[in-house]
Parts: structure tokens; sequence; C-alpha cells
């Protein structure tokens, strides 16, 4: 399974409630049979936390929830839109480029 997206690429949430928004990619969560990110300040969750060692006073934490890699896309840095990437070889070394305006996104 190869891996379009990557940790600190700049996406956009290409379906969903949060349709259009876009955020940096702060984490990929990588399950067995299916992968999600974490995007900064999109589909944030409240959490109901105990206090604890970590967490003193407890309560309810707004944070981050996972959003399949399926539904986003990588933000090209050049044209600045939603583009697909591919691969290729460079200097002996793979690197990924946007399909629109070939330009190296790596």
């Amino acid at each position: 399974m190869s891996m379009r997206i990557r940790k600190n690429d700049i996406v956009e949430v290409i379906s969903g409630r949060e349709k259009g928004k876009r955020g940096k990619v702060i984490r990929i969560l990588s399950g067995s049979d299916h992968v999600n990110v974490l995007v900064e300040r999109l589909n944030m969750i409240k959490k109901h936390m105990k206090p604890s060692a970590k967490n003193k006073e407890g309560g309810i934490l707004e944070m981050e929830g996972p959003i399949n890699r399926s539904n986003v896309s990588v933000v090209c840095p050049k044209c600045d839109k939603v583009s697909r990437t591919g691969s290729r070889v460079s200097d002996d070394k793979k690197v990924r480029y946007c399909k629109k305006c070939n330009e190296v996104i790596d």
C-alpha cells in the first residue's frame, strides 16, 4: 500500500461534513484494514476525560478526530489546487509530484 499523504502535508477534505476545508496533517493512523489521518483543527470531537497524572483536572477536551485517507486530497504548494500525485525517481530518490503542474511536492 503506497502512502500518497504524509505528515505535514497540506490537505483538503473532499467529502463529508468538513468538505472544502484545508489543514495540515498532524498524524497518520494506520490500522489493519484502513488508514486515517488527523488534520489540524478539522473534524473536532469532544472527549470526556477522567483526572489522571497527565490531565489533573479532567473534563471535556476538544481534539481532532480521524478522517479516512480516501476523503482527503493533497494540495499542491505551487498551483495551490487539489491535485493527484504521482511518484518518480529523481537523482536516485523517489519523489512525489503534482500531476497538474508537474512540480515536485517533497
